[in-house]
């Protein structure tokens, strides 16, 4: 029989931590999970890619010493894993590959870096023996051509290569051939009761996906979509689905993937954005964070609240491609 674990009971939370921007992402996120979650009873880790082979000659791993013991002393535990489907080729890879270096048999909950915590995660009823991952999406994937197959012959395609119910994925309220009737998720979160099962049905399902796609796939993206095309895919396959969570949580009231500063300044509500100004105050923080020149401009110069005041966050573009154009047009793009 299998163990249900309850919200109560002692969880993992891994985010991805490496030279550049996410080690900078990481930090906001470790600082303000600290912040909301004091009396957290798992671990968090902050898996940090090791230099090899698919990285070539670059070294992923996190830069500067201050940095590494910040995110210890906010109680990080770094986790290294090693690269050997992905890497350089593919960088999102490393929230696959990563899931192996974690405790196998623990359940787990991943983040992308670029998120905040903006309350307890001891509200969410986590039920790690059905996973689930982020609604907050675009559809994004597939892009229909003219002539090519459509989303159901798309999709289809996918789960009968790896012997799957296609039929029982389809939200029935939505039209057929319409992006929401077809399972898909946002990877900025998604948990399972054993990082093992999940990394290696994950990976399994992205490497065949990469290397021996279906014929109707033959025009279509996979960077970086490759991914968000397998983790639905996972997911139907171990239980979970669309409904594992109550909403509102979990890219809400507990967590924000705001993915770029300008972003969370154009769209966000007035509490994330006093979050992350808050998660980033502390002089410790402060120290390292401002080394990231769009955290320094942004958040301790004031450049986000610019961003902010060209939108009504109460009446905002509908597609995201049309609040990043207009930062960009005004010179405030900043990654």
């Amino acid at each position: 029989m299998t163990r249900k674990v309850t919200p109560s009971s002692p969880y993992n939370v891994m985010i991805i931590g490496q030279g550049g921007r996410l080690q900078y992402e990481a930090v906001i996120f470790c600082s303000s999970f600290r912040r909301n979650n004091p009396d957290f009873q798992g671990r968090l880790f902050v898996a940090e890619p090791q230099p090899g082979p698919a990285w070539g000659t670059s070294d992923p791993r996190i830069k500067h010493d201050e940095t590494r013991e910040l995110l210890q002393d906010l109680g990080a535990e770094i986790l290294p894993f090693e690269s050997l489907h992905f890497g350089q080729s593919y960088p999102y890879g490393n929230k696959i590959e990563a899931l192996f270096a974690l405790p196998e048999g623990e359940p787990f909950v991943f983040f992308d870096t670029d998120t905040l915590i903006t309350g307890d995660l001891a509200r969410v009823p986590f039920d790690f023996d059905r996973p689930t991952a982020s609604l907050r999406r675009e559809g994004t994937w597939p892009q229909i051509e003219l002539y090519g197959p459509g989303y159901a012959a798309t999709w289809k395609s996918l789960y009968d290569k790896f012997g799957l119910d296609f039929a029982s994925s389809l939200e029935l309220s939505q039209p057929d051939e319409y992006w929401k009737r077809y399972l898909y998720f946002n990877a900025g979160y998604f948990f399972y009761k054993c990082p093992r099962v999940f990394g290696q049905r994950f990976l399994d399902y992205a490497v065949h996906i990469r290397d021996d796609a279906p014929e109707e796939l033959i025009c279509q993206e996979l960077d970086p979509w490759l991914d968000q095309v397998a983790l639905p895919l996972v997911i139907h396959s171990l239980g979970g689905g669309r409904e594992a969570l109550p909403g509102g949580l979990l890219d809400g009231e507990v967590s924000c993937h705001y993915r770029i500063l300008p972003l969370l300044y154009a769209r966000e509500s007035d509490a994330v954005v006093a979050e992350i100004e808050a998660a980033l105050a502390p002089n410790r923080v402060k120290k390292v964070a401002k080394s990231y020149d769009p955290i320094k401009r942004m958040v301790y110069q004031g450049r986000g609240q610019k961003v902010r005041a060209l939108f009504d966050q109460n009446d905002l573009p509908r597609r995201e491609q049309a609040i990043r154009n207009k930062i960009k047009r005004e010179g405030f793009w900043m990654r």
